[in-house]
């Protein structure tokens, strides 16, 4: 998968996705650090990129329906997590190649201990 980290994941995630041999890229790295959602969502669109976020205003299928995305991935980072946490917790994820798979046209709830898929 092709995968647009955004900017309130650890710089880290980057070659974390590519170790399971995921492409990424990183909105810093891209000229779109501090943009607003509305632009980031576009630019995944454009690109066929599945975003992968900590900010749930993602999750907002009014604004975000996931079958126009090539995946929307929300990672629930509690107030107090480490970039350690984080990573964990998307290696995780990574792990489920099966739900990975699925992610396409879907909205993604990555939470401690478990994932939810929400297709519309």
């Amino acid at each position: 998968m092709y995968f647009l980290i955004d900017e309130n994941l650890p710089r880290s995630t980057g070659n974390l996705l590519r170790r399971y041999r995921h492409e990424a890229v990183d909105i810093r790295d891209i000229g779109l650090r501090g943009t607003k959602d509305s632009k980031i969502a576009s630019y995944a669109q454009s690109k066929s990129l599945c975003l992968i976020t900590g900010d749930y205003g993602f999750s907002d299928i009014r604004n975000y329906p996931p079958d126009q995305y090539s995946g929307l991935i929300i990672i629930s980072i509690p107030k107090s997590a480490t970039a350690s946490f984080i990573l964990n917790l998307i290696e995780d994820f990574l792990q489920q190649k099966e739900l990975v798979a699925r992610a396409p046209g879907k909205l993604v709830i990555v939470e401690p201990g478990r994932v939810r898929i929400r297709k519309t």
